[in-house]
């Protein structure tokens, strides 16, 4: 009888050692999902991205106090969404947040804090200019556009990325691939988008609007249009989740996105400029479009924008 206790107890001893090594294994495997709603770690992004990116000098750190603040709170606070496919959009799995602008943040706070530790506060149209003006959050990284009734409200530095109108259409149909191809097209749109007055200076036979871009994917599907024309991010993500459909072309127009900022913080300004410049020439840019729009917007990604080179960034 005591032989028998003591080999349980043995049993039960090495059943729990496994168990701690295991767990210790887990946690050093660099694979533990964030935790949603909470600022995030993001040292999980399973390629050497973050390993590679830049961290700014001293010397860059002197010369804004809005980057000294951030650091000195160890988090940075970023306007986005996180149901953006492609974009900014959480792993259900992981809880990590997935997508360009979501690789963006985590550069951008690796580069001011050594570490990608990001917290999302989640962010629609309407509210942007409010976040960054009552200081909520740091940036905003949203596809948000460069405009100059923006410029009057908020900052921006970039941009980082230049997207514009582009053509979506049924699988397989490769007719309609350029903006002159919209000559005597059904086109469908979304009420009152960029997309919906852009393409009437193509003479196209109708431009049929609905209120929402999945109206407009549906309408599609149905034959009620020959194509789709919307901002290119947002069909990139059309495509990606419905396997009825296939993005056509590369953008017409130009819709600068920029990263939204506090106004009037012109050296802030300059250091997010300084780091896209670094991101840019370190090829991280590219490898960011790659794992993400890429991956459904085929082709050699396109070259990233200068930064400052659009009015309000500079």
């Amino acid at each position: 009888m005591k032989i028998s206790r003591v080999r349980a107890s043995a049993r039960t001893a090495i059943a729990v050692c496994t168990t701690v090594l295991l767990a210790a294994s887990g946690a050093c495997s660099g694979e533990s999902p964030a935790v949603p709603g909470r600022g995030e770690d993001q040292n999980v992004t399973r390629n050497s991205m973050l390993d590679k990116a830049p961290i700014a000098t001293e010397e860059e750190f002197a010369q804004s106090t809005t980057a000294q603040a951030i650091k000195q709170r160890g988090q940075l606070l970023v306007g986005s969404s996180q149901d953006t496919p492609l974009l900014s959009q959480q792993n259900p799995i992981t809880g990590q947040t997935e997508g360009f602008d979501a690789i963006m943040g985590r550069l951008l706070a690796k580069y001011i804090l050594g570490r990608p530790n990001v917290h999302i506060v989640n962010s629609v149209s309407q509210i942007r200019e409010a976040l960054l003006q009552n200081s909520t959050v740091d940036v905003v990284l949203q596809t948000y556009s460069v405009t100059p009734a923006r410029t009057q409200k908020v900052g921006f530095a970039g941009p980082y990325f230049i997207s514009g109108p582009a053509i979506l259409a049924r699988k397989d149909d490769g007719l309609v691939t350029r903006a002159e191809d919209l000559r005597d097209k059904t086109v469908l749109a979304v009420t009152n988008s960029t997309g919906s007055q852009v393409v009437r200076q193509f003479n196209p036979k109708e431009v049929i609007t609905f209120s929402t871009n999945s109206e407009c994917v549906q309408a599609l599907e149905q034959h009620r249009g020959d194509v789709y024309v919307n901002d290119l991010t947002q069909l990139a993500g059309d495509a990606q989740l419905n396997n009825k459909v296939q993005v056509n072309s590369g953008t017409f127009g130009m819709d600068p996105y920029g990263v939204g900022i506090r106004r009037g913080d012109d050296a802030f300004r300059t250091f997010i400029n300084n780091w896209l410049t670094k991101i840019e020439s370190a090829g991280l840019w590219k490898q960011a479009y790659q794992e993400s729009l890429g991956t459904v917007l085929k082709g050699e990604p396109p070259a990233p924008p200068q930064p400052g080179s659009v009015p309000g960034t500079s």
